[in-house]
């Protein structure tokens, strides 16, 4: 016999923890994108990463001008929900599903890169109409270690912690 009391009493704590996971994982991610894009990048003689240009871009395109404080949301909500809950209901179920046995570090370089393309050629190019990948330039490569060190971060904080 099932004690539906019990299984009512953890639904909300699955998602409860879900929720706590996935935020926790993008905070500390966007922590490490923007602290590597625009403190380390820059120390180490790489360029300066601007994070917040292209949701800037992509909001003049879409509505016709720049809404203050929209990009820099835009740049929060992605780094601290939608991209580690892509990591969690999309990458990890496919990594597992298809080749459980390889490392979640291997599987996070490849959403890295993934995210890379999606921002600098979906998000810049075919939405803004930016030149594919900003032209190649040093940015571009800044932008590519960022990503991966984000999807790493999230990763890592979503296969090894317990968090609940």
């Amino acid at each position: 016999m099932i004690n539906n009391h019990a299984v009512m009493q953890s639904a909300p704590k699955t998602k409860f923890s879900f929720i706590k996971k996935s935020l926790f994982a993008g905070a500390l991610a966007t922590a490490a994108f923007d602290f590597w894009g625009l403190s380390i990048a820059p120390l180490l003689g790489f360029e300066k990463l601007s994070p917040i240009n292209l949701p800037t871009a992509m909001v003049e395109v879409l509505f016709g001008s720049g809404l203050t404080g929209v990009p820099e949301l835009l740049h929060y909500i992605t780094g601290l929900a939608l991209y580690p809950i892509g990591w969690m209901i999309v990458v990890r179920p496919i990594w597992k599903a298809i080749l459980p046995s390889l490392h979640w570090s291997i599987t996070a370089v490849v959403y890295g890169i993934v995210l890379w393309v999606f921002a600098l050629y979906v998000v810049a190019h075919l939405i803004t109409g930016l030149p594919p990948f900003i032209g190649f330039t040093g940015v571009t490569w800044v932008a590519l270690s960022a990503h991966i060190v984000y999807a790493v971060v999230v990763a890592w904080s979503l296969e090894t912690q317990r968090l609940g």
